[in-house]
């Protein structure tokens, strides 16, 4: 008899007296169905996905050991090594205090590259005009030493030309512009004042030891100071000395953080001086009039028309302009 609902059906079979097939149910409540087109489940499934799996908690395999790197030439052990750290020790003093390009520095690729083939080329025909027209036994070593002379005294050039030469640029910027560009001047003359102190210094130690440590006598405590100084600025001092100069001269002191336009205005006027000054104390050099006339002129004239480019590549490029 059915009942009409869910309950339990009249048949032996499973409960539910409703169910489809005369049954009197839906099936068991409880287990598997027996039988169906997929099979029996396997008997024990392993962990999913993977059946061997480690014991937790996970305990890392053993690796080979690295293999020790050698210690090559360039090592602090080595003295190539050691004059290396010494270099770049001095370079990134060096580059942090006299090359300083300021918030307002504009990359310009392009001009970097016509810099360094302005450089290059210039290299090229000085060294070819002193084969072919420098007949002297010393002409290389004269050579060698005019450019290091040069690169020695330009910053002390720029330290006495710079000065008349920022009044005027300043002077031609528009009055509402004059308060700014003074206020920023602070960093041009802190790479000065380090500059300047990087020779007392040197200078305050290097003269005292020549003058006064013998190696005939006996020595006193301050004369090993002396020495132990001296040795430190002959190995440390000179090096960042002569970058310093080098980047003094290509920074012109960090002049760009007064103003982007401001370098170009004063390499224009550094190479201007020292050709007039290597006309003054040298003379015309040896060759045809032609030949005179490129030798002489043509690096001031070839790195102002560099410079000039730049100024209006910066303006029609980039927007900076002095004067509205």
């Amino acid at each position: 008899m059915a009942t009409g609902g869910w309950g339990p059906g009249n048949g032996p079979g499973q409960p539910g007296g409703n169910g489809p097939g005369g049954q009197g149910g839906w099936g068991a409540p409880y287990g598997p169905p027996q039988g169906g087109p997929y099979g029996p489940p396997p008997p024990n499934p392993g962990p999913y996905p993977y059946p061997n799996q480690p014991a937790y908690p996970y305990v890392p395999q053993p690796t080979r050991p690295a293999a020790r790197r050698r210690r090559g030439c360039l090592s602090l052990g080595s003295p190539f090594g050691l004059v290396g750290a010494i270099l770049r020790s001095a370079h990134r003093v060096a580059t942090r205090l006299f090359a300083q390009e300021g918030d307002g520095r504009i990359e310009d690729r392009t001009v970097d590259r016509v810099q360094l083939a302005r450089t290059v080329l210039g290299a090229a025909a000085t060294i070819a005009l002193i084969l072919a027209y420098n007949v002297e036994p010393n002409r290389w070593e004269d050579a060698a030493y005019g450019g290091a002379a040069q690169l020695i005294v330009a910053p002390f050039v720029l330290i006495i030309a710079a000065p008349l030469v920022i009044i005027g640029f300043i002077y031609y910027a528009p009055p509402h512009l004059r308060p700014h560009l003074r206020s920023r001047l602070r960093a041009p003359l802190k790479a000065v004042g380090w500059y300047v102190l990087t020779l007392v210094v040197i200078g305050g130690i290097l003269v005292p030891t020549a003058l006064t440590v013998n190696a005939d006598d006996g020595k006193s405590w301050w004369e090993y100071v002396l020495a132990v100084a001296s040795l430190i600025v002959i190995v440390w001092g000179l090096p960042f000395f002569f970058m310093a100069s080098l980047y003094s001269a290509r920074s012109a002191f960090n002049s760009a953080q007064v103003h982007p336009m401001l370098p170009p205005v004063l390499t224009m006027t550094l190479v201007w001086v020292f050709a007039a000054f290597s006309l003054i104390g040298d003379g015309m050099p040896a060759g045809p009039p032609v030949v005179q006339f490129c030798s002489a002129l043509g690096g001031p004239l070839s790195l102002t028309a560099v410079s000039l480019w730049e100024l209006r590549r910066m303006r029609t490029r980039f927007g900076v302009t002095l004067r509205a």
